[in-house]
């Protein structure tokens, strides 16, 4: 799953001004992650000051949703 760095450090090289986790959110949102995926890469790329570690929980199933959003039927 290396794809997922590549795109990680790709974005983190475009916006140098943003945090890891922002990069990891824009890294993971709608690409259809499983959530061994996102919570294993959220270990290695996303600094441990990037977030309150009380609320590393409700953290990763914030992610898991944006990864696989819900989806919606057309009438």
């Amino acid at each position: 799953m290396k794809s997922l760095q590549r795109r990680f450090n790709n974005i983190a090289e475009k916006n140098p001004n943003l945090s890891s986790y922002a990069y990891f959110v824009r890294t993971i949102k709608g690409q259809r992650f499983n959530k061994q995926t996102t919570h294993r890469w959220f270990q290695k790329l996303v600094d441990k000051d990037d977030y309150v570690k009380k609320e590393k929980r409700a953290v990763l199933a914030h992610l898991d949703n944006l990864s696989d959003p819900l989806r919606t039927t057309e009438k």
